[in-house]
C-alpha cells in the first residue's frame, strides 16, 4: 500500500500532532491529540504498517518500560530548503522529522536576476542531494524563501523592491525543470516565523519575528498559524515611516525604518562616521577595507567606540519605534530578532527592547518578551523544510486544511 494513500481523520489528526511535536511517545501522543492510548495506538500501529511512521529511540523513563519515539518515516523521501537573503543564500537536505542531512552556505546578489541565482541554487540542491546519498526521485517537496513580497497561491513575487529583476517570476516552474515535486515558495520572514512556530511546537500562539539584514521584515503568527494578508504582504514593516523628514527609500517615500537602520543603512552612517572623523576606529576600518559593514560597527562598538555605540543604539531605537506601534496593534507574547544585524550585539538588542516598552501601552508588554531568534542563522533554511512537508501533507489530504 502507498504510504500517501487516503487516511482518516484520526490518521491525519496523529500525522499533525507528531509533524509538530518533534518526536513524541505513545502516550504524549494521545494526550495532544485528546484520544483514548486504545485508539491512538490502534492508529499508530496502522500509520506504522503504512510506513508514514516509524519508531527511533528510547525516551527517558518516567518510571516502568522506556517509551519509543515516534516521527515521521524518513523512507518518505527528503525535502529541499532554500532560503534566499539579499546577499546570501543557504541550501539544505532535510529528513521529513527536519533533520539537516547536508547544508551549504554563500554570498550572493539576488539583484544578478533569477537566472544566475537560481541555477546556484539548483547546482547545490544537486550537490547536496549526491552527498546526502539521495537523488532527485527522493525529493518530496521544495520549500524556499525570498526577500520580498510573495503571492502565496501562485509563488511569485510582487513588486519586491530589492529584486526588481524577480517580478512575477515563476521561481515553481525554473525548479520544476529538474524536480517533478511540488515547490512552494513564501517571504523569507514567514519562513524564519514557521521555523520557530516548529521549534516551539506550536505552544506559542501569537508571536512576532523581525528580520532586520538589508531589508527589515516581520513574520506573524496568529492563533498558532502563520498570517500572510489578503494578498501575502503581511508584516511589510519596513516600510513603515519613523521620520517624515528621513533619507528616501528603495520604495520611493520618505524615512522608512530600513531606510534608517537595516543594514545597508547602519554601513552608510559608519561610512560617513569614518570620513567625518567622528571615528576613528571605523575610520582605520574603513582604510583597511575599503568598505565598512554592520559587522565592523559591531566590532567598534565592542571596543568602546563612541560613534558606533550611537550608531548602534539609533538603529534599535528605530526599530523599537516601529515595533512599539506593531506591538500595541498586534500584542504578541514574544517577538523573536533575526537577520544579519543581530550579530551587532545585545546592545542593539537593548536600544530596541528599551524603545519598544518606552513607546507601548503597559497592558501591551506586560507579558511581553522580546530576544533574538534561538534558530538563528538556521530559521530560514528550517522554515522551508516546514513549509515544503506542511504544504505536501495538507496537499495530499494527510493533514486538514
Amino acid at each position: 500500500m502507498s504510504p500517501w494513500a487516503e487516511l482518516s481523520e484520526t490518521e491525519q489528526t496523529l500525522l499533525d500532532h507528531v509533524f509538530w511535536g518533534g518526536g513524541l511517545s505513545r502516550d504524549a501522543l494521545a494526550q495532544r491529540a485528546s484520544f483514548s492510548k486504545t485508539r491512538s495506538n490502534a492508529t499508530v500501529a496502522g500509520l506504522l504498517a503504512q510506513g508514514m511512521l516509524e519508531e527511533v529511540g528510547l525516551q527517558a523513563s518516567s518510571g516502568g518500560r522506556r517509551p519509543e519515539t515516534l516521527r515521521l518515516h524518513h523512507g518518505l523521501g527528503v525535502l529541499l530548503a532554500a532560503d534566499l537573503g539579499a546577499t546570501g543564500l543557504e541550501v539544505a537536505v532535510l529528513t521529513p522529522d527536519l533533520q539537516v542531512l547536508a547544508s551549504h552556505g554563500e554570498a550572493a546578489d539576488v539583484r544578478r536576476g533569477p537566472g544566475l541565482v537560481l541555477s546556484r541554487v539548483r547546482a547545490l540542491m544537486a550537490q547536496l542531494l549526491k552527498q546526502s546519498g539521495r537523488s532527485a526521485r527522493d525529493v518530496i517537496a521544495i520549500g524556499i524563501g525570498v526577500p520580498g513580497p510573495v503571492d502565496f497561491a501562485t509563488g511569485q513575487l510582487v513588486n519586491p523592491p530589492l529584486m526588481p529583476e524577480w517580478d512575477s517570476f515563476s521561481i515553481r516552474d525554473d525548479l520544476r525543470a529538474d524536480y517533478k515535486a511540488p515547490v512552494f515558495v513564501d517571504n523569507d520572514v514567514n519562513l524564519m516565523a514557521l521555523g520557530e512556530l516548529w521549534r516551539l511546537q506550536r505552544s506559542l500562539a501569537n508571536f512576532l519575528v523581525i528580520k532586520v539584514g538589508t531589508g527589515i521584515g516581520c513574520g506573524i503568527v496568529c492563533h498558532g498559524e502563520v498570517y500572510r494578508g489578503a494578498d501575502g504582504s503581511a508584516g511589510d514593516v519596513g516600510h513603515i515611516c519613523v521620520d517624515p523628514h528621513g533619507p528616501r527609500c528603495t520604495c520611493g517615500n520618505l524615512g522608512c525604518v530600513e531606510a534608517l537602520a537595516a543594514g545597508p543603512a547602519i554601513a552608510q552612517q559608519a561610512t560617513e562616521a569614518a570620513q567625518s572623523g567622528k571615528s576613528p576606529m571605523l575610520a582605520s576600518l574603513l582604510d583597511e577595507r575599503g568598505m565598512l559593514t554592520p559587522v565592523d560597527v559591531a566590532q567598534a562598538s565592542r571596543a568602546g567606540d563612541a560613534a558606533a555605540n550611537a550608531i548602534v543604539q539609533r538603529a534599535g531605537t528605530h526599530i523599537g519605534q516601529m515595533l512599539a506601534s506593531i506591538v500595541n496593534f498586534f500584542n504578541p507574547s514574544h517577538v523573536f530578532i533575526g537577520g544579519g544585524v543581530t550579530r551587532i550585539g545585545p546592545l542593539f538588542l537593548a536600544s530596541l527592547r528599551q524603545s519598544v516598552y518606552h513607546r507601548s501601552l503597559a497592558l501591551s508588554t506586560r507579558h511581553l518578551e522580546i530576544a533574538y531568534s534561538p534558530l538563528g542563522d538556521q530559521a530560514g533554511v528550517v522554515g522551508a523544510g516546514v513549509l515544503a512537508m506542511h504544504e505536501t501533507l495538507k496537499s495530499r489530504g494527510v493533514i486538514p486544511s
